[in-house]
């Protein structure tokens, strides 16, 4: 079995992509569900919402990148953590102001709560 298949038989670089996907999914499922005015609980879901957009801009960034496959390069579990690392990536670039997205998506949460 070639170094990139998982045993689930998707490429590992779709490995990452599913996680990608069902974390879109869940934040979008929160989103949905959130009816609050709380100023603190929309900046909250507005930042994580920008750092899984961050992380999924990075991604593709990332997955061309090779590494070295010496002793501690190549295989599954480091494409598994790669993924992991860029979504820390997006976490941090979020929390250090990102690119303006948490503020619309906070904005947004807000005016949609208090028309309804």
């Amino acid at each position: 079995m070639a170094a990139t298949a998982a045993i689930s038989g998707i490429p590992a670089s779709g490995d990452a992509s599913v996680a990608l996907e069902r974390q879109a999914n869940a934040q979008l499922k929160r989103m949905s569900a959130l009816k609050t005015t709380n100023v603190q609980e929309a900046d909250k879901v507005s930042r994580e919402f920008e750092a899984m957009f961050l992380s999924s801009m990075l991604q593709p960034v990332f997955a061309g990148m090779k590494t070295g496959k010496g002793m501690f390069g190549g295989g599954h579990a480091e494409d598994t953590f790669q993924a992991m690392l860029v979504d820390e990536y997006g976490k941090v670039m979020a929390k250090a102001g990102g690119v303006g997205i948490a503020k619309m998506v906070r904005d947004q949460i807000l005016q949609l709560q208090e028309v309804s």
